[in-house]
């Protein structure tokens, strides 16, 4: 087993995840089994309780663990299906410690950070890095490991340490260290610094790990002399500096990598057993990222939602948006919208925000309402559902947006003027969203219907299911609290807003579509998880499609773009 180490330095958000995502795939294209570990050092158990503000969206598995956005980049880089204890944080770390200790494993001894906390980390990733991930059972080759923060910071330190020793364990041969670090380049001089660089590889040699590549961040190419610079400070080769400067699209960064020789050094320095040729899946990857530079015709989607001030709070929507858009041939627009802009209150105290609002979504060509937590902003995604519908706009509601849709249906069509979710209004005379009995335990974190389910198809004319390929059930991972009360569901199928897909025991609403409209769906699930760039999403790929006017003609050629 070859284990790669990825740190980082200077700040964090500096792009480990890509880097560490992209490595993965030019090891894959190489045909090499590639896993990948991300380890958080905050003390939460995971990222479940977390808001989008803090780390972004929280990413949601198979088996239902709730992690860092991370592990959704390694899922759509390598194509792999990953489990909860591929995140690891300081939180799961010293619970399973204490646990052991309160059940008496360590008998007699003084439980420490150094040997106890540092061998627990090891043994994780040992064993975490031979779990299968490829769905073909095979054992993983390379594990990629990124540890998340910045070196120096203060909870990572027992991480640093763990890895320190690791690499005598497993032998220089099976271990590597890469660092990312940040080159500023300030406006008022235009110069390329290294000092930071230096700084942070200095404090990463002085805990113990020195860096076989260093991957520096910086908005242009490096320099040759800033390169030779950092590799005379950093005790390195300047074949390992490596230059990951920005790029038009994420798709360029393993070939941005590939051609300054990485694998060559990785087939070297770890003795992988690989012939180095152009590979495969990387022209595919070339091909896709020169195909979306090249698109010319736009298509702009309303994204209505709470969270809209950091973009990484809907990391997975926007890149099944992305992908569906490439499948189409079109340029993404993404018009974000904070739902509480649309409200009649803000008309009151702040009418240009509420006007600039109205405008963005009237101009959209399809609307998007995403999952979300609490009251807050609801009213201004049911009034952007409600002209969704009636001007017969594209439209996908997903899992708080479909529960919206049917609140929306029931309060305007319905007549239902108090409809309304439980979550928002305990006691309203029509709850046509309720919460789940067996899921309401009081603790929040991880109590949530999560993971994994199966929906099954109950209508051949279903256009949802015709965009999944005509198939009776999927299997779609979810991460919700409340449902559909399915009591009042008929009252919904004789207005002609359908429910077309339903849990395993027909007990759970799981599809809406309404009738004599150019696409309204809503899922409780989130499709957006397993999303690929070269297998968009199929509900995504609808709202797109009908966006761009391309529905109809997509599904009379049997959902072939060709």
């Amino acid at each position: 087993m070859k284990y790669i180490l990825v740190t980082g330095g200077v700040i964090s958000g500096i792009g480990k995840g890509i880097i560490a995502s992209s490595l993965g795939t030019i090891l894959k294209s190489c045909g090499l089994h590639v896993t990948a570990i991300k380890i958080d050092p905050y003390i939460n158990i995971d990222a479940g309780t977390f808001s989008p503000y803090e780390h972004g969206e929280v990413f949601v598995l198979d088996d239902g663990g709730e992690v860092d956005l991370d592990l959704g980049n390694y899922e759509r880089f390598l194509d792999i299906r990953l489990t909860r204890d591929n995140n690891l944080t300081t939180g799961k770390i010293y619970q399973s410690v204490i646990n052991k200790e309160r059940k008496g494993d360590y008998l007699g001894k003084t439980v420490q950070v150094v040997p106890h906390i540092t061998d627990a980390i090891q043994e994780w990733v040992r064993k975490q890095a031979r779990v299968s991930v490829d769905g073909d059972s095979a054992e993983p080759q390379v594990c990629v490991i990124e540890l998340g923060g910045t070196v120096g910071d203060i909870e990572s330190m027992p991480f640093i340490e763990a890895f320190r020793q690791f690499q005598f364990k497993v032998k220089r041969e099976n271990f590597c260290n890469i660092h990312v670090s940040l080159i500023p380049q300030p406006n008022t001089t235009g110069e390329q610094k290294t000092k930071p660089t230096q700084n942070s590889v200095r404090e990463l040699r002085g805990l113990g790990l020195s860096p076989d590549l260093i991957m520096c961040r910086c908005s242009t190419p490096l320099e040759t002399a800033v390169k030779e610079k950092i590799s005379m400070f950093c005790h390195v080769e300047p074949s390992q500096v490596i230059c990951v400067r920005d790029v038009s699209s994420v798709y360029r960064v393993p070939l941005l990598l590939e051609e300054q020789g990485v694998m060559n050094f990785f087939c070297q320095r770890l003795n992988l057993p690989v012939d180095v040729k152009p590979r495969k899946m990387l022209s595919k990857w070339k091909e896709m990222a020169d195909r979306s530079d090249r698109l010319l015709e736009r298509v702009s989607i309303a994204l209505v939602g709470k969270y809209t001030k950091l973009s990484d709070a809907y990391t997975s929507v926007i890149k099944a948006l992305e992908h569906s858009a490439l499948a189409i041939n079109h340029k993404l627009e993404v018009k974000y919208i904070d739902s509480e802009d649309l409200e009649p209150s803000t008309q009151q105290v702040e009418p240009v925000k509420y006007h600039e609002a109205w405008q963005k979504l009237c101009s959209a060509q399809g609307v998007l309402v995403p999952g979300g937590f609490g009251v807050r902003g609801t009213e201004g995604k049911i009034l952007a559902i409600n002209w969704a519908r009636k001007q017969n706009k594209p439209f996908l509601g997903v899992c708080l947006g479909m529960q919206l849709a049917v609140c929306e249906f029931a309060r305007n069509v319905l007549g239902w003027e108090d409809a309304n979710s439980t979550e928002f209004n305990p006691e309203p005379q029509h709850p046509v969203v309720i919460d789940m009995p067996e899921h309401n335990s009081g603790q929040l974190g991880g109590t949530m219907r999560l993971g994994q389910r199966r929906t099954i198809f109950n209508s051949t004319s279903s256009v949802l299911r015709k965009l999944y390929g005509g198939v009776e059930y999927v299997d779609e991972r979810h991460r919700h609290r409340f449902e559909v009360n399915r009591e009042l569901k008929h009252h919904f199928e004789k207005k002609g807003f359908q429910f077309v897909g339903q849990d395993v025991k027909g007990e759970r609403m799981e599809v809406i579509e309404l009738d004599d409209h150019c696409y309204f769906v809503g899922v409780q699930y989130h499709p957006e998880f397993t999303s690929r760039p070269i297998k968009p999403s199929p509900p995504y790929l609808g709202l797109l499609l009908a966006a761009a006017g391309k529905l109809q003609s997509y599904l009379n050629k049997g959902c072939r773009h060709r």
